[in-house]
Protein backbone atom coordinates (compact mmCIF):
# COMPACT_ATOMS: atom_id res chain seq x y z
CA UNK A 1 0.00 0.00 0.00
CA UNK A 2 1.39 3.56 -0.97
CA UNK A 3 1.21 5.98 1.22
CA UNK A 4 -0.72 8.84 0.90
CA UNK A 5 1.58 11.77 -0.65
CA UNK A 6 -0.51 14.58 0.95
CA UNK A 7 -0.36 12.79 4.64
CA UNK A 8 3.75 13.59 3.96
CA UNK A 9 3.55 16.98 4.53
CA UNK A 10 0.84 17.38 6.84
CA UNK A 11 2.58 18.58 9.98
CA UNK A 12 5.10 20.70 9.72
CA UNK A 13 8.12 20.48 11.89
CA UNK A 14 8.15 23.61 14.99
CA UNK A 15 10.27 26.51 14.65
CA UNK A 16 12.26 24.75 18.35
CA UNK A 17 13.13 21.47 16.60
CA UNK A 18 14.12 22.84 13.23
CA UNK A 19 16.07 25.16 15.57
CA UNK A 20 17.88 22.57 17.11
CA UNK A 21 18.85 20.87 13.97
CA UNK A 22 20.10 23.98 11.95
CA UNK A 23 22.13 25.06 15.28
CA UNK A 24 24.05 21.46 14.81
CA UNK A 25 24.81 21.79 11.05
CA UNK A 26 25.38 25.92 11.18
CA UNK A 27 29.06 25.30 10.96
CA UNK A 28 29.10 22.62 7.80
CA UNK A 29 28.10 25.39 5.00
CA UNK A 30 26.70 29.11 4.70
CA UNK A 31 23.37 27.67 3.96
CA UNK A 32 23.19 26.42 6.97
CA UNK A 33 24.02 29.07 8.94
CA UNK A 34 21.47 31.71 6.85
CA UNK A 35 18.77 28.90 7.88
CA UNK A 36 20.14 28.87 11.37
CA UNK A 37 19.61 32.67 11.30
CA UNK A 38 16.03 33.00 9.76
CA UNK A 39 14.53 30.39 12.24
CA UNK A 40 16.30 32.04 15.34
CA UNK A 41 14.72 35.40 14.18
CA UNK A 42 11.84 33.22 13.87
CA UNK A 43 11.64 32.03 17.27
CA UNK A 44 12.51 35.63 18.67
CA UNK A 45 9.28 36.99 16.69
CA UNK A 46 6.79 34.03 18.04
CA UNK A 47 8.40 35.05 22.08
CA UNK A 48 7.83 38.89 21.70
CA UNK A 49 4.10 37.65 19.92
CA UNK A 50 3.55 35.24 23.19
CA UNK A 51 4.69 38.43 25.33
CA UNK A 52 3.01 40.65 24.13
CA UNK A 53 -0.97 38.36 24.10
CA UNK A 54 -0.18 38.00 27.79
CA UNK A 55 1.11 41.30 28.75
CA UNK A 56 -2.04 42.61 30.19
CA UNK A 57 -1.75 39.47 32.49
CA UNK A 58 1.30 40.07 34.25
CA UNK A 59 1.82 39.90 37.92
CA UNK A 60 -2.08 39.76 37.71
CA UNK A 61 -3.11 38.02 41.14
CA UNK A 62 -7.34 37.41 40.78
CA UNK A 63 -8.84 36.80 44.29
CA UNK A 64 -12.19 35.09 44.84
CA UNK A 65 -13.41 37.18 47.49
CA UNK A 66 -12.79 40.44 49.24
CA UNK A 67 -13.64 40.29 52.87
CA UNK A 68 -11.87 41.75 56.00
CA UNK A 69 -9.82 38.49 55.53
CA UNK A 70 -9.03 38.64 51.99
CA UNK A 71 -8.24 42.49 52.60
CA UNK A 72 -5.32 41.60 54.15
CA UNK A 73 -4.05 39.31 51.44
CA UNK A 74 -5.25 42.43 48.70
CA UNK A 75 -2.40 44.67 51.27
CA UNK A 76 0.99 42.68 51.09
CA UNK A 77 0.10 41.51 47.49
CA UNK A 78 0.13 45.40 46.55
CA UNK A 79 2.51 47.01 48.31
CA UNK A 80 4.94 44.05 47.05
CA UNK A 81 3.77 45.19 43.00
CA UNK A 82 1.29 42.37 42.12
CA UNK A 83 -2.02 43.70 40.34
CA UNK A 84 -4.69 42.05 42.69
CA UNK A 85 -8.21 41.82 41.34
CA UNK A 86 -10.76 40.86 43.66
CA UNK A 87 -13.67 38.97 42.29
CA UNK A 88 -17.10 38.89 44.36
CA UNK A 89 -20.88 38.27 44.57
CA UNK A 90 -23.20 40.89 43.69
CA UNK A 91 -24.20 41.03 47.08
CA UNK A 92 -21.31 40.74 49.50
CA UNK A 93 -22.08 39.67 52.97
CA UNK A 94 -19.10 40.90 54.94
CA UNK A 95 -19.02 41.50 58.61
CA UNK A 96 -15.97 44.03 59.33
CA UNK A 97 -17.13 46.13 56.42
CA UNK A 98 -15.23 49.09 57.64
CA UNK A 99 -12.07 46.98 56.75
CA UNK A 100 -13.42 44.85 53.53
CA UNK A 101 -12.58 45.95 50.24
CA UNK A 102 -15.90 43.94 49.06
CA UNK A 103 -17.84 47.21 50.26
CA UNK A 104 -17.03 48.97 46.69
CA UNK A 105 -19.26 46.67 45.08
CA UNK A 106 -21.90 48.63 46.89
CA UNK A 107 -20.23 52.07 47.28
CA UNK A 108 -18.42 52.46 44.05
CA UNK A 109 -15.19 53.33 45.82
CA UNK A 110 -13.86 51.71 49.37
CA UNK A 111 -10.50 52.65 51.42
CA UNK A 112 -9.35 50.82 53.70
CA UNK A 113 -6.10 52.17 55.32
CA UNK A 114 -3.55 52.59 52.54
CA UNK A 115 -5.72 50.70 49.80
CA UNK A 116 -8.60 52.47 47.07
CA UNK A 117 -11.17 49.40 45.84
CA UNK A 118 -12.75 50.55 43.02
CA UNK A 119 -16.06 48.64 41.38
CA UNK A 120 -15.94 47.88 37.50
CA UNK A 121 -17.15 45.91 34.34
CA UNK A 122 -15.73 42.87 34.20
CA UNK A 123 -13.94 43.94 31.14
CA UNK A 124 -10.20 44.06 30.59
CA UNK A 125 -9.88 47.96 29.48
CA UNK A 126 -12.02 49.43 32.80
CA UNK A 127 -9.50 46.99 34.53
CA UNK A 128 -6.89 48.17 33.09
CA UNK A 129 -8.04 51.72 33.74
CA UNK A 130 -8.83 51.20 37.27
CA UNK A 131 -5.09 49.73 38.03
CA UNK A 132 -4.03 52.78 35.96
CA UNK A 133 -5.19 54.93 38.54
CA UNK A 134 -3.52 53.37 41.69
CA UNK A 135 -6.97 51.52 42.47
CA UNK A 136 -7.71 47.84 43.18
CA UNK A 137 -10.26 46.87 40.81
CA UNK A 138 -13.35 44.75 42.06
CA UNK A 139 -16.14 43.19 39.94
CA UNK A 140 -18.72 41.10 40.42
CA UNK A 141 -17.81 37.48 39.45
CA UNK A 142 -18.64 34.80 41.59
CA UNK A 143 -18.12 32.35 39.04
CA UNK A 144 -14.84 33.36 38.02
CA UNK A 145 -15.90 33.69 34.34
CA UNK A 146 -13.34 35.63 34.00
CA UNK A 147 -10.55 33.57 33.51
CA UNK A 148 -12.18 32.60 30.03
CA UNK A 149 -10.87 35.65 28.79
CA UNK A 150 -7.79 36.26 31.09
CA UNK A 151 -5.02 34.27 32.35
CA UNK A 152 -3.59 35.28 35.98
CA UNK A 153 -0.08 34.59 37.26
CA UNK A 154 -1.80 33.12 40.19
CA UNK A 155 -5.62 32.65 41.55
CA UNK A 156 -6.17 32.87 45.60
CA UNK A 157 -9.54 31.59 46.76
CA UNK A 158 -9.96 33.68 49.77
CA UNK A 159 -13.79 33.24 49.78
CA UNK A 160 -13.21 31.60 53.26
CA UNK A 161 -16.07 29.54 52.81
CA UNK A 162 -14.80 26.60 54.78
CA UNK A 163 -15.29 24.72 51.57
CA UNK A 164 -14.45 24.47 47.89
CA UNK A 165 -17.20 26.83 45.78
CA UNK A 166 -15.56 25.77 42.22
CA UNK A 167 -11.71 26.60 42.58
CA UNK A 168 -9.58 24.36 40.80
CA UNK A 169 -5.46 23.38 40.61
CA UNK A 170 -5.00 25.07 37.78
CA UNK A 171 -6.84 28.20 37.39
CA UNK A 172 -3.59 30.38 37.67
CA UNK A 173 -0.42 29.48 35.22
CA UNK A 174 1.40 29.45 38.16
CA UNK A 175 -0.53 28.20 40.57
CA UNK A 176 -3.35 28.42 42.90
CA UNK A 177 -3.66 29.07 46.28
CA UNK A 178 -6.35 29.40 48.84
CA UNK A 179 -7.22 30.41 52.37
CA UNK A 180 -8.88 27.82 55.00
CA UNK A 181 -10.86 24.43 55.56
CA UNK A 182 -12.24 22.65 52.18
CA UNK A 183 -9.65 22.61 49.62
CA UNK A 184 -6.69 19.78 49.84
CA UNK A 185 -3.19 20.84 48.66
CA UNK A 186 -1.71 18.62 45.81
CA UNK A 187 -5.19 17.98 44.65
CA UNK A 188 -7.65 21.03 44.71
CA UNK A 189 -4.70 23.89 45.03
CA UNK A 190 -1.26 24.20 44.83
CA UNK A 191 -1.22 25.35 48.41
CA UNK A 192 -3.41 25.68 51.46
CA UNK A 193 -3.14 28.08 54.19
CA UNK A 194 -4.11 27.27 57.46
CA UNK A 195 -6.42 30.24 59.14
CA UNK A 196 -7.10 28.90 62.51
CA UNK A 197 -5.85 30.67 65.35
CA UNK A 198 -3.02 29.53 66.87
CA UNK A 199 0.14 28.22 66.73
CA UNK A 200 -0.23 27.48 63.38
CA UNK A 201 -1.78 30.29 61.86
CA UNK A 202 -0.94 31.52 58.39
CA UNK A 203 1.45 27.83 58.02
CA UNK A 204 1.63 26.79 54.17
CA UNK A 205 0.41 23.31 53.58
CA UNK A 206 1.73 21.58 50.38
CA UNK A 207 0.15 18.20 51.14
CA UNK A 208 -3.12 17.74 52.49
CA UNK A 209 -5.75 20.35 54.13
CA UNK A 210 -5.99 22.95 56.90
CA UNK A 211 -7.69 22.05 60.37
CA UNK A 212 -11.52 21.26 60.06
CA UNK A 213 -13.70 24.06 60.72
CA UNK A 214 -14.96 23.95 64.55
CA UNK A 215 -17.50 26.82 64.53
CA UNK A 216 -16.14 28.14 67.53
CA UNK A 217 -14.89 31.72 67.04
CA UNK A 218 -11.81 32.92 68.73
CA UNK A 219 -11.70 33.98 72.09
CA UNK A 220 -11.11 37.98 72.87
CA UNK A 221 -11.41 38.49 76.91
CA UNK A 222 -13.03 35.02 77.91
CA UNK A 223 -15.56 35.76 75.23
CA UNK A 224 -15.71 33.61 72.31
CA UNK A 225 -19.53 32.33 70.91
CA UNK A 226 -21.00 35.13 72.78
CA UNK A 227 -19.22 37.58 70.50
CA UNK A 228 -21.18 36.48 67.47
CA UNK A 229 -24.74 37.39 66.69
CA UNK A 230 -26.62 35.62 64.17
CA UNK A 231 -29.98 36.09 62.88
CA UNK A 232 -32.69 35.19 64.75
CA UNK A 233 -35.35 35.39 61.69
CA UNK A 234 -35.33 35.98 57.99
CA UNK A 235 -36.07 39.41 56.59
CA UNK A 236 -34.57 42.61 55.63
CA UNK A 237 -32.27 43.86 58.36
CA UNK A 238 -32.34 47.49 59.44
CA UNK A 239 -29.60 48.98 61.59
CA UNK A 240 -30.20 50.80 65.06
CA UNK A 241 -26.73 50.96 65.88
CA UNK A 242 -23.44 51.65 63.55
CA UNK A 243 -20.16 50.01 63.63
CA UNK A 244 -17.56 51.11 66.07
CA UNK A 245 -20.51 52.30 68.66
CA UNK A 246 -20.36 50.85 72.24
CA UNK A 247 -23.38 48.82 73.15
CA UNK A 248 -24.72 47.01 76.27
CA UNK A 249 -26.07 43.25 77.09
CA UNK A 250 -29.54 43.59 75.43
CA UNK A 251 -30.17 46.16 73.68
CA UNK A 252 -31.18 46.22 70.36
CA UNK A 253 -27.88 46.98 67.70
CA UNK A 254 -30.31 45.90 64.36
CA UNK A 255 -33.99 45.02 63.42
CA UNK A 256 -35.10 42.29 60.88
CA UNK A 257 -38.53 42.98 59.25
CA UNK A 258 -39.13 44.16 63.00
CA UNK A 259 -37.93 41.40 65.14
CA UNK A 260 -34.89 43.21 67.61
CA UNK A 261 -31.76 41.73 67.46
CA UNK A 262 -30.12 42.33 70.76
CA UNK A 263 -26.50 42.49 71.84
CA UNK A 264 -25.45 39.59 73.46
CA UNK A 265 -22.36 41.43 75.56
CA UNK A 266 -21.26 44.67 76.42
CA UNK A 267 -18.79 46.01 74.14
CA UNK A 268 -17.48 47.68 71.00
CA UNK A 269 -19.97 46.91 67.80
CA UNK A 270 -17.39 45.91 65.56
CA UNK A 271 -19.23 44.18 62.56
CA UNK A 272 -22.63 44.16 61.23
CA UNK A 273 -23.71 43.20 58.24
CA UNK A 274 -24.99 45.87 55.56
CA UNK A 275 -28.04 47.36 56.30
CA UNK A 276 -30.56 46.77 53.64
CA UNK A 277 -30.04 43.48 53.10
CA UNK A 278 -31.96 40.32 52.90
CA UNK A 279 -30.45 37.87 55.76
CA UNK A 280 -31.83 34.30 56.73
CA UNK A 281 -32.34 32.86 59.98
CA UNK A 282 -29.19 31.73 61.62
CA UNK A 283 -27.10 33.88 59.01
CA UNK A 284 -23.86 35.73 60.78
CA UNK A 285 -25.06 39.14 61.09
CA UNK A 286 -22.55 41.00 63.67
CA UNK A 287 -19.66 40.56 66.13
CA UNK A 288 -18.50 42.35 69.45
CA UNK A 289 -15.60 42.86 70.64
CA UNK A 290 -15.36 42.92 74.33
CA UNK A 291 -12.94 45.45 74.88
CA UNK A 292 -14.39 48.91 74.63
CA UNK A 293 -10.55 50.35 74.69
CA UNK A 294 -9.70 48.59 71.11
CA UNK A 295 -12.79 50.35 69.11
CA UNK A 296 -9.70 51.92 66.84
CA UNK A 297 -9.99 48.22 65.71
CA UNK A 298 -12.95 48.67 63.87
CA UNK A 299 -11.28 50.52 61.51
CA UNK A 300 -8.43 48.59 60.89
CA UNK A 301 -7.05 45.31 59.13
CA UNK A 302 -7.04 42.59 61.97
CA UNK A 303 -3.61 40.92 63.05
CA UNK A 304 -5.41 37.59 61.52
CA UNK A 305 -5.56 39.02 58.68
CA UNK A 306 -2.09 40.59 58.40
CA UNK A 307 -1.06 37.23 59.26
CA UNK A 308 -2.59 35.27 56.31
CA UNK A 309 -1.44 38.32 53.65
CA UNK A 310 2.01 37.73 54.95
CA UNK A 311 1.24 33.98 54.06
CA UNK A 312 -0.73 35.04 50.79
CA UNK A 313 2.48 36.34 49.52
CA UNK A 314 5.25 33.94 50.84
CA UNK A 315 2.92 31.20 48.89
CA UNK A 316 2.76 33.78 45.58
CA UNK A 317 6.97 34.11 45.64
CA UNK A 318 7.29 30.18 46.40
CA UNK A 319 5.11 29.73 43.04
CA UNK A 320 6.86 32.15 41.23
CA UNK A 321 10.17 30.55 42.59
CA UNK A 322 9.12 27.43 41.39
CA UNK A 323 8.19 28.05 37.76
CA UNK A 324 11.28 30.61 37.57
CA UNK A 325 13.36 27.18 38.37
CA UNK A 326 11.30 25.11 36.47
CA UNK A 327 12.23 27.72 33.26
CA UNK A 328 15.89 27.88 34.16
CA UNK A 329 16.12 24.08 34.16
CA UNK A 330 14.44 23.45 31.00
Amino acid sequence: MQPNPGLLFAAKPSPSFLFVKLKKNAGRSPVWKEKAGKTFRLRQKMREKAAEDTRIMKDWIILRGGGDLATGAVQCLWRAGFKPLILEAPEPLAIRREVALSEAVYEGLWEVEDLTAEYCPAALSAIEDVFSRGRIPIITDPEAAILQDVSPEILVDAIIAKKNLGTAIRMGRLGTIALGPGFCAGKDVDIVIETMRGHNLGRLIFEGEAAPNTGTPGIIQGKSAERVIHAPCSGILRAVRKIGDVVEKGESIAEIDGTPVPASLDGVLRGLIRPGLRVEKGLKIADIDPRISERKNCFTISDKSRALGGAVLEAVMILKKKARDKKETA
